[in-house]
C-alpha cells in the first residue's frame, strides 16, 4: 500500500474515499485513484452554506460554492475534532511512508459526490485535491470496523489500541483472587493502600489451597525426589563382589616346611584373615551374628527403615544402637569407607539394595564374617574361632558363638570382662527371642573363657626365620608374587625347607662358634638338596645384633653376601681343565714360589707342595696353588673356569651377587671373584648330582587360601656341563673322584655310612702399614664346601671385609679350623639315621692318575731357596724374591695376586680381602688348606 499522497495525479489508485452526502449522486474518483480502503468520517459542512445548485436539500447545509474570495475554486470546510483522539501510528520499518492527502487549492467546483462517490473533474484541466485534515491522519481502509473484519475479540490481541485504561483494571481485577498473597486495594485519596477485604468462602479458599500446595511440596522434596535419585543411584553404583573384596583384604602369608608342618606365618598389618566359603559357617554362628547386629536380615531388602528411625531416636534421647544392616556394614567394611557424611551413607544405602538383589543371603552372610574384625589381631570369624578358642568356625557352639558376635561391635574390648559377659548375656537374650535358642539350654550356659593371649600368638604359628623369609620373598616376586599379591591371596608357601636339616645347622654353627674369643668371626651355612636344587637349611646370622653402643639392631644375612671363595673355587678349575681333555693324572710343576704371569705364586705351607711332576689329583688333595694357578694362566685361561661356575649353578650378578674374575686370580678364588655361600652349596650340588644341574630354591609349591595350586617345582635337572647327559655325568664324576681324599687329608670325617667329599678355602688377610708383625700370618675368609649324594652344604666362617681373625687360641684360622668341623657336625647331625650311600662310579675323563707315574711329595729340606732372581722380562726384581719362603717379609713385600679395584663389594664387605695366591707363609708347618 502507497499512502503518499505527494504523487499526485500520478500516485496509485488507493486514496481514500469519502462519504457522500445524503442525495448526492456519486462521482468519480480522483485521476490515478482507486477508492480508499477505510471511508473517513467527515464532520458536517458549515451551516447556511448553499448548495451549488441552490438551497440547501432536506434541510441539510449547503455545499459551497467556490466563489469565496482568495480560493481558486470551493473550499472543503473544516472537520470538527474527533469524538476519540487517535494514537499516532509508528511507522513501520521498511514501509512507505503515509501517503498524503490531495493537493491543496480546494474541491473543484461542480455538486459534492454522491453515495460516497467523488466527483470528477471539469475537462480540459486538472482540479486542485482537496486539502489535507488539518487536525488528524485519515483512518485506514485496514481498520476492522471498516473493512468488515471485525470478527469480535481475538484472544492474541491485546487491543491496546482499542481499549481505556479502564478496561485493564476491570480486567486484573479477575485474577485478583489467584494471587498467593494478601490482596492490596488501590491506593486512597491519603495515598494508603489498604488489604483487600475477603469473603469466608474466598478465605476458606484461599486456605485449603495454601495446604495443598504445602502438601505438593512435602511429597515432592521428602517422597518424588528421593525415589528418582534413589532410582539414579541405584544404577550408577557398583556392588563389590565377594572376589573383589577378597582381592583387596589381606590374609597371612602361611609357610610350610618340606614335610608339611607349620613353619611359621607372616601376618599382615590388618591382622590375621582366613577366608571361608559359602555353606563353611554353621547356622548357630549365623544366628548369633544376626541377634548381635539385624535380627531381619533373612527378609529385609539390604536396609531396615525402622531401624533407621530407631537409630535416629537412639541418637536424639541418648540411646545406643545404630540402624545399620548386615549389609551396610559390609558395604562400610568392605569398601573402607567409614565417612560420616550424608553421600556415604546414601550410597551405602542404595549399594546394600542392589548386594541384595544381585546377591543371595548366604554370599552376603559369609562376605561380612570374611571381613569383620573380631579383635586379637583377628580378621574374619575363622581366625577369630582360632584366636579365642582355638577351634575352627565348625566347631564352635551357641555359647563360643555369642561371645564372638558380642564383639563385633566393641573388638578393643575383647579383653574386658565384664564388657565381654554384658554382651554375651545380650546375643544369647536375643537368640531365645527369636527362636534360636531354646530357653533351658540358654539357661545351662556359663561364660566360656578364652585362651590366654600368649597362646593364641602361639598357636598363629610363630615367625618364619627373618633370613629364611627375605630370600623366599625374593623368590617369589621374581615369579610375579609380591607381598601385596601373597597377603592378597593368603598364599600358603610349602618350602624346601627341612626341620631336621635346619635344626642341625643352626646347632652346628652355634657349637662351632663356642669358645671363640675373636669378636670379629662370624659365620653362615646353607645346605642344598642335589636330588631337587632345593634349600634344606638356611643359617645367615643371628637376626638381632648390638651395635657399639649396645643397641639392638638387625643383624645381616651373611649367606646371601658374597666373598672370596678361596680354594674352594679349584673344583671349577678342574672342570674347566678336564672339559678340553686333561684328566687327573695329568701333571704339573707343584713346587713352592713359582713365577708365572709375571709374579711369585707361593703355597699355602710346605705341606701343599709337591714335586715338579705333581698329578691334579694329588694336587686337589693337598691343595696346591701352583699347580691350578699355572692350570688357568696356561691351560684353561679364566673364562672356561668362569663358564663351569654358571654351569654348575652359581647365580652371576645382576641376577644373583657372584662374580667371576677376568684374570688368573679366579683359579685361587681371589682378586674380583666373590660367591655367596648359598651360590658355593648349589654349584657343588651339581656335582653331587651326577652333573645334573637344578636351580636352587626355596619354594617347591603355592596355593592361595583356597587350596588351589599358584605353582609346583618340579625341576628334571639337565647336564651341566655338557648337553651329552653321559659326558656331563663323567666329568662330575671325576671331581668328585678329586674331592674325596680332600676330607681325610683335612682331618674330616664323613657321616657314618656316607661317603662325602669336599674342599675348603682360605682367603689370607691383607696386611695394612701399621699391623703388628702378626698380623701377616692372618687370614680373613676360610670356607668348607661338601657334598653326600643327598646332601650339599657350604659352611663360611670370616669376617665382615679384610679383617685379620684367629681362634681361641690366638692362632690363625684356616679352613679346616672352623668351618671344617662345622660342617662335619652339621652332615653327622642331619644323616643320623639316615639310609647309607655311596657316589656312583663313573668312568674317569683324561689320564688316570693310578695309572701315572707316582711321583714323591715334596719334603723342605733346611736348604735356603736359590738367590737367583728373574730376569726383568719375566718379573720386576725385588729384594722379596731372594728371601727364604719362612721369613716374614716375603709375604708382605712380595707381589702376588690379590684385589683389585675392580673388586665387586658385597653387602658387609669392604672389598679389600686379599688374593688367593698367597695362601699360609708363617713359621713352621700348618695346618691343611
Amino acid at each position: 500500500m502507497n499512502d503518499d499522497r505527494s504523487a499526485w495525479p500520478s500516485q496509485e489508485p488507493d486514496a481514500p474515499r469519502r462519504a457522500a452526502w445524503p442525495g448526492e449522486e456519486p462521482g468519480p474518483a480522483w485521476p490515478g485513484e482507486e477508492p480508499p480502503r477505510r471511508p473517513q468520517r467527515r464532520n458536517t459542512p458549515p451551516r447556511g452554506t448553499a448548495r451549488p445548485n441552490g438551497a440547501p436539500q432536506n434541510g441539510g447545509p449547503a455545499w459551497p460554492t467556490g466563489d469565496e474570495p482568495g480560493g481558486a475554486g470551493p473550499q472543503w470546510p473544516g472537520d470538527e475534532p474527533p469524538a476519540r483522539p487517535q494514537r499516532p501510528q509508528r511507522p513501520q520499518q521498511g514501509m512507505p511512508p503515509r501517503r498524503q492527502g490531495p493537493p491543496p487549492g480546494g474541491r473543484p467546483p461542480g455538486p459534492p459526490p454522491q453515495n460516497g462517490g467523488f466527483r470528477q473533474p471539469p475537462p480540459g484541466r486538472r482540479p486542485a485535491p482537496p486539502p489535507p485534515p488539518q487536525e488528524r491522519e485519515p483512518d485506514l481502509i485496514t481498520h476492522q470496523v471498516h473493512n468488515g473484519t471485525d470478527f469480535g475479540y481475538d484472544p492474541y490481541d491485546d487491543r491496546y489500541d482499542d481499549r481505556r485504561r479502564d478496561d485493564y483494571d476491570d480486567e486484573d481485577a479477575r485474577f485478583n483472587e489467584f494471587a498467593a498473597g494478601e490482596d492490596e486495594a488501590e491506593p486512597g485519596e491519603d495515598g494508603k493502600k489498604g488489604k483487600k477485604q475477603l469473603t469466608p468462602k474466598q478465605r476458606k479458599k484461599r486456605r485449603w489451597k495454601i495446604i495443598r500446595r504445602c502438601a505438593y511440596a512435602f511429597v515432592g522434596i521428602f517422597f518424588v525426589i528421593p525415589a528418582i535419585a534413589f532410582v539414579i543411584t541405584y544404577f550408577l553404583v557398583d556392588v563389590p563382589t565377594p572376589e573383589s573384596i577378597a582381592a583387596l583384604q589381606n590374609q597371612p602369608v602361611t609357610y610350610y616346611y618340606a614335610n608339611g608342618e607349620v613353619l611359621g606365618k607372616d601376618i599382615p598389618e590388618g591382622g590375621n584373615r582366613v577366608l571361608l566359603q559359602p555353606g563353611q559357617i554353621p547356622d548357630v554362628v549365623k544366628h548369633a551374628v544376626y541377634a548381635a547386629e539385624d535380627a531381619t536380615f533373612e527378609t529385609n531388602s539390604g536396609f531396615d527403615i525402622l531401624g533407621i528411625l530407631r537409630a535416629a531416636v537412639n541418637q536424639v534421647t541418648g540411646g545406643q544402637g545404630g540402624g545399620s544392616t548386615i549389609s551396610q556394614q559390609y558395604i562400610k567394611k568392605a569398601t573402607e569407607n567409614e565417612a560420616p557424611t550424608l553421600s556415604r551413607k546414601w550410597t551405602e544405602l542404595a549399594k546394600s539394595f542392589k548386594m541384595n538383589n544381585q546377591m543371595s543371603k548366604e554370599q552376603i552372610i559369609t562376605a561380612y564374617l570374611n571381613t569383620i574384625f573380631f579383635g586379637r589381631s583377628s580378621n574374619g570369624i575363622q581366625a577369630a574361632s582360632k584366636a579365642y578358642f582355638n577351634k575352627d568356625v565348625k566347631d564352635l557352639n551357641a555359647s563360643e558363638a555369642a561371645l564372638l558376635a558380642g564383639l563385633i561391635q566393641g573388638p578393643s574390648n575383647s579383653g574386658k570382662t565384664e564388657y565381654a559377659t554384658k554382651r554375651w548375656n545380650y546375643v544369647l537374650d536375643m537368640m531365645v527371642k527369636y527362636k534360636w535358642l531354646d530357653q533351658a539350654t540358654r539357661a545351662s550356659y556359663q561364660f566360656p573363657t578364652p585362651i590366654p593371649l600368649s597362646q593364641a600368638k602361639k598357636e598363629e604359628g610363630g615367625s618364619v626365620p627373618y633370613f629364611v623369609k627375605l630370600r623366599m620373598k625374593d623368590e617369589l616376586e621374581a615369579k610375579g608374587y609380591d607381598e601385596k599379591k601373597l597377603y592378597s591371596i593368603g598364599a600358603k608357601v610349602y618350602t624346601t625347607i627341612d626341620p631336621a636339616a635346619q635344626k642341625a645347622a643352626e646347632q652346628a654353627v652355634q657349637e662351632g662358634m663356642k669358645g671363640q674369643t675373636d669378636e670379629n668371626l662370624k659365620n653362615a651355612l646353607v645346605a642344598v638338596d642335589p636330588r631337587s636344587g632345593g634349600v634344606l637349611a638356611y643359617y645367615g646370622g643371628p637376626e638381632v645384633v648390638k651395635d657399639e653402643n649396645g643397641t639392638d639392631q638387625l643383624g645381616q644375612d651373611r649367606a646371601n653376601q658374597a666373598r672370596n671363595p678361596g680354594s674352594s673355587m679349584k673344583p671349577f678349575d678342574l672342570t674347566a681343565f678336564l672339559k678340553m681333555g686333561g684328566g687327573l693324572g695329568d701333571t704339573f710343576d707343584g713346587t713352592n714360589n713359582r713365577n708365572l704371569g709375571g709374579r711369585v705364586v707361593r703355597n699355602a705351607d710346605p705341606s701343599s707342595s709337591c714335586s715338579t711332576q705333581c698329578t691334579v689329583a694329588e694336587a686337589m688333595e693337598i691343595s696346591a696353588n701352583t699347580v691350578f694357578f699355572d692350570m688357568v694362566l696356561n691351560k684353561t685361561h679364566p673364562g672356561p673356569v668362569a663358564d663351569a661356575a654358571k654351569e654348575a649353578g652359581m647365580k652371576m650378578a645382576p641376577d644373583g651377587r657372584a662374580k667371576m674374575g677376568d684374570d688368573a686370580n679366579i683359579s685361587l678364588g681371589g682378586g674380583s671373584t666373590v660367591a655367596t655361600p648359598e651360590d658355593m652349596a648349589a654349584s657343588y650340588a651339581t656335582f653331587a648330582a651326577g652333573g645334573l644341574r637344578r636351580d636352587q630354591h626355596f619354594v617347591a609349591k603355592m596355593q592361595n587360601s583356597a587350596g588351589e595350586t599358584e605353582f609346583e617345582v618340579n625341576d628334571p635337572g639337565k647336564p651341566a656341563f655338557d648337553p651329552d647327559a653321559g659326558r656331563s655325568s663323567q666329568l662330575a664324576g671325576t671331581v668328585t673322584k678329586s674331592l674325596v681324599p680332600v676330607i681325610q687329608h683335612s682331618k674330616l670325617k664323613c657321616p657314618t655310612g656316607h661317603e662325602c667329599a669336599g674342599k675348603t678355602g682360605t682367603q689370607q688377610y691383607d696386611p695394612q702399614p701399621n699391623d703388628p708383625p702378626s698380623y701377616n700370618d692372618r687370614n680373613a675368609q676360610t670356607w668348607m664346601v661338601g657334598y653326600t649324594p643327598s646332601v650339599s652344604a657350604a659352611v663360611w666362617v670370616g669376617g665382615d671385609g679384610n679383617k685379620p681373625l684367629h681362634d681361641k687360641n690366638g692362632k690363625p684360622i684356616f679352613g679346616s679350623t672352623i668351618a671344617g668341623p662345622t660342617w662335619a657336625n652339621f652332615m653327622q647331625l642331619y644323616l643320623k639315621g639316615k639310609p647309607a650311600e655311596k657316589f656312583p662310579q663313573v668312568k674317569l675323563v683324561g689320564k688316570d692318575p693310578t695309572t701315572a707315574t707316582p711321583t714323591p711329595t715334596y719334603t723342605p729340606t733346611n736348604t735356603p731357596t736359590p738367590t737367583n732372581t728373574p730376569t726383568p722380562t719375566t718379573t720386576p726384581t725385588t729384594p722379596s724374591e731372594t728371601e727364604t719362603p719362612t721369613s716374614r717379609s716375603s709375604r708382605s713385600s712380595t707381589p702376588r695376586p690379590g684385589p683389585t679395584s675392580g673388586i665387586f663389594p658385597p653387602v658387609g664387605d669392604n672389598g679389600t680381602g686379599g688374593g688367593g695366591s698367597g695362601g699360609h707363609n708363617g713359621g713352621g708347618p700348618a695346618p691343611p688348606n
